[in-house]
């Protein structure tokens, strides 16, 4: 059956525009860590009179109330003037958010400008993983999207070493620099999309099919507008671009009427609110303050730890590029959660044996080990967690629904960060080694979660998911797959599809089979 596929011939252009739209993941890892490294900054700390725990957290974490914001509203406005544009329009509030930081005189404007740079950022998640998604062949999909996640971490670990660098700085430069530096790729985006190919859904949603066709030609045969994948893509696109005049999501509470989008929205939903709670974003935004419980005292080895912590979860990324979409979804995922929680469980366990104390009298291997635990659950969820929460909610909607979609989960995302962001100093100041132990508990039921309810993915067009979620146009679907599948897609053969792609719960009538019967029949 495999044979029958016509295969695309993936140009240069769909790499470039994955790739160079990923400068947007970059700017969000940025702004992510850098202000781990300036909080313990002592130029930052006099300037801002010494903020408390719950203002560190507040002051951290505002940035995730924009990007909530930002979440919500890129879906909309994606629809309107597409993905590309909507790019664009983030960069300028970015701009404005980060001179607003760079320049802040006092509290208020720190917090309004990480705000404002904040909702530039919920914009860039949701519109670059669905413009990655919507470029991308099914077979390279997942590395597509993962290069996001790779972005992200880029940006975290570059941010960790600029702050690094600049904790030498003896004047308000210090953190200043690092917040300023961070519009230069900026700059490099906004500039670069005008030279970024159309989504061709898009196109096709706002009635542009010639351009549409032209962009898929050129992104998958060279330019050839006959080759036989680009006419199936094509094809299966159009299917659902008729379906949608009439049956199109208009509002976010549409995405809740049909139990197949339903069941999407939660599962998106889900897999970004699992994601945060494995409690990655609590080592990233307060890394520093982990290591010197661990015993790395002082501002320098605290910020060079977190510095290699940076470059391990880049160079463990990787293997999710190559090999996401040969592994698949579910497997991977679940492999990094069973290293997530067994790091949280030891760092712990040796922090409660072996705390840490201003006497001197202290265990240095034990706190070595707890700080080589946390480099082990960057890079287990750097492998597996970190590229799932953006490949899986940009690949599982149908266009009608995908940017509100897309847009309703990357706004979890952001709330439930906010969330952390929140708690995590008060945890570490009051519970301290409690702390680990309690991420260690949210990645086991983490991993249930996944294991009981969440199908795989990989290997579909974004068009055939209405075949494995049993959306409502899976009929007019299946017809355009068993023309990409060959003319005789045989039961055994459909059925096999959908055993593979269902968690260990679910049964068969969850998905419709009917619809490639009575298109074979």
């Amino acid at each position: 059956m495999e044979d029958n596929i016509p295969k695309p011939k993936t140009s240069w252009r769909v790499y470039f525009a994955v790739i160079f739209s990923s400068i947007g993941g970059f700017l969000f890892g940025y702004d992510q860590g850098v202000m781990s490294g300036i909080l313990v900054m002592p130029y930052w700390i006099e300037y801002f009179n010494n903020p408390d725990a719950t203002w560190r957290g507040f002051i951290t974490s505002i940035y995730l109330l924009g990007a909530f914001v930002g979440g919500l509203f890129a879906g909309p406005l994606s629809e309107r003037i597409g993905r590309k544009h909507s790019i664009m329009a983030a960069t300028i509030i970015f701009w404005f958010g980060t001179s607003m930081q760079t320049g802040a005189s006092n509290v208020d404007l720190l917090m309004a400008g990480r705000f404002f740079q904040g909702v530039s950022i919920g914009m860039y998640s949701m519109n670059i993983t669905v413009y990655q998604s919507e470029l991308s062949p099914a077979h390279l999909r997942g590395r597509a999207i993962s290069f996001q996640q790779f972005s992200i971490v880029t940006g975290i670990m570059v941010s960790f070493w600029i702050g690094y660098g600049c904790a030498y700085i003896e004047s308000d430069a210090s953190w200043r620099v690092p917040l300023g530096i961070q519009l230069a790729p900026s700059v490099v985006l906004f500039f670069g999309c005008f030279i970024l190919p159309y989504s061709p859904r898009w196109l096709c949603s706002k009635g542009r099919y010639d351009e549409a066709l032209q962009t898929l030609a050129k992104l998958h045969a060279n330019g050839d507008v006959n080759d036989p994948f680009v006419r199936l893509e094509y094809d299966e696109i159009m299917e659902q671009i008729k379906y949608e005049e009439t049956k199109g999501v208009k509002t976010y509470a549409e995405l809740f009427r049909s139990p197949s989008t339903r069941r999407r929205v939660i599962l998106a939903a889900g897999i970004q609110f699992l994601q945060q709670w494995t409690g990655i974003n609590a080592v990233f935004y307060y890394a520093p303050f982990i290591f010197q419980s661990a015993g790395l005292t002082g501002t320098l080895p605290s910020l060079l730890a977190t510095g290699v912590n940076g470059i391990v979860s880049v160079i463990f990324t990787i293997p999710a590029l190559l090999f996401f979409d040969r592994w698949g979804r579910r497997k991977t995922v679940i492999s990094g959660g069973i290293g997530m929680a067994s790091s949280m469980l030891i760092a712990g366990a040796l922090l409660k044996a072996y705390p840490f104390t201003e006497s001197g009298d202290n265990n240095t291997q034990a706190q070595y080990a707890a700080v080589a635990m946390m480099f082990i659950f960057s890079a287990s969820f750097a492998s597996a967690w970190g590229p799932i929460g953006w490949v899986y909610p940009a690949e599982i909607f149908p266009m009608r629904a995908r940017a509100k979609g897309t847009s309703l989960s990357t706004a979890t995302n952001y709330l439930m960060n906010f969330v952390i962001g929140q708690i995590t100093p008060v945890m570490l100041d009051n519970i301290t080694y409690g702390t680990y132990f309690f991420f260690f508990a949210t990645n086991v039921c983490c991993n249930l979660i996944i294991y009981f309810f969440y199908p795989e993915t990989k290997n579909r067009t974004l068009e055939e998911m209405e075949i494995l979620f049993g959306g409502e146009e899976a009929e007019q679907i299946a017809k355009v797959a068993e023309r990409k599948h060959g003319a005789n897609v045989t039961e055994a053969d459909q059925e096999k599809v959908e055993e593979d792609a269902l968690p260990s719960n679910s049964s068969k009538e969850e998905i419709p089979v009917s619809s490639t019967k009575e298109a074979t029949a």
